[in-house]
């Protein structure tokens, strides 16, 4: 059963959002607050997002991002903003579709299946899904997930990038330039910090299933991967 989850701050429109979806056989989940949203994402794991723009704090081309940092599962956009610019902010910050308020239950519904189609049907990619394997670790950049003997973490889409860089350069260096290139090639200027912080985060990662100080840094080049593990592990 597919579910769908609605980010939608007036509650009348989420809840015949949700009962109308429901009669299709697909499990609705209406997001519970406005403050942790990718948490709520991450928890409930959708195969499709219907997302307001105009939200409490933060709005839904921010959660959208957020959300891209985790999953390419289809976004589409609820919105009363009826403006050329408005939709194509949508697309630029990873939204999939466009949908005006007010609008018709039936509508949803069309979009919604098209884009469950192209994600995971009849129209999707029929290519067999990539494993990058290296002294027994397995990577699964279509599932963000990391497995190594009998242990698996999930891993968000920043972290995927990363590890595939360097797994694609073992054992050479991937280079700091091609990392943050990579990353945020839609910015001109990304502090190399940042890039720091996520390398620090895939560390955790390898070390969560076992495998101990998996990335060195070069100094004055960037970043390679060493694969050795915990001795009860080899």
């Amino acid at each position: 059963m597919k579910k769908i989850m609605i980010i939608e701050d007036d509650m009348k429109i989420a809840e015949h959002l949700c009962s109308h979806i429901g009669k299709y056989g697909y499990k609705v989940i209406i997001a519970p607050d406005f403050e942790h949203i990718l948490a709520a994402f991450l928890d409930a794991q959708p195969d499709l997002v219907l997302l307001d723009i105009n939200l409490p704090r933060y709005d839904g081309y921010y959660w959208c991002r957020q959300i891209r940092q985790a999953s390419i599962c289809p976004v589409i956009f609820i919105s009363a903003r009826t403006g050329e610019m408005d939709q194509v902010m949508a697309i630029e910050n990873g939204g999939d579709d466009f949908i005006t308020k007010p609008f018709h239950p039936d509508i949803v519904m069309a979009k919604i299946r098209s884009q469950l189609r192209r994600a995971y049907g009849e129209y999707a990619a029929k290519n067999e899904e990539r494993v990058l394997l290296q002294d027994g670790l397995h990577f699964y950049p279509e599932r963000l997930e990391l497995r190594f003997g009998s242990q698996s973490t999930q891993l968000t889409k920043k972290e995927t990038d990363i590890i595939e860089s360097l797994l694609e350069r073992y054992p050479r260096v991937a280079g700091r330039q091609d990392l943050l290139a990579k990353l945020w090639d839609a910015q001109a200027y990304v502090d190399e910090n940042t890039l720091n912080v996520n390398v620090a985060r895939v560390r955790n990662k390898f070390q969560e299933i076992g495998i101990e100080d998996a990335v060195e840094t070069v100094r004055g080049a960037g970043y390679r991967l060493r694969i050795t593990w915990k001795e009860e592990k080899a």
